[in-house]
């Protein structure tokens, strides 16, 4: 099973299991980690924004054009670690992704 370090709003570090196949906002609301997750995962709210740890930013796929947007528009937008986490799909190979919850807009 899938490892994820977050660090949530608070600054606090966990360290969470994930199942592969769910995204990514899935498992951090189901855990309580500050993610809202308004839209319920439909790529069109931005309460799901985490930062992605540099070391694995460039192992995920590209944003689409939506979720560029949405990320965009959030005062806390960063270029390089931006992502909406429902856009983000669990695998093995993300076993140790490091995230930050973002900063509630």
């Amino acid at each position: 099973m899938p490892k994820i370090n977050v660090v949530n709003r608070a600054g606090k570090q966990h360290v969470i299991e994930a199942k592969a196949g769910q995204t990514l906002m899935e498992i951090l609301r189901d855990q309580n980690m500050d993610v809202e997750a308004i839209c319920g995962g439909c790529c069109s709210c931005a309460t799901c924004h985490v930062f992605i740890d540099d070391a694995w930013a460039s192992k995920l796929p590209a944003r689409s054009a939506d979720e560029q947007e949405l990320v965009e528009e959030t005062e806390s937008y960063k270029p390089a670690n931006s992502r909406l986490s429902c856009q983000i799909k669990m695998t093995d190979a993300l076993d140790g992704i490091s995230v930050t919850v973002a900063p509630e807009e």
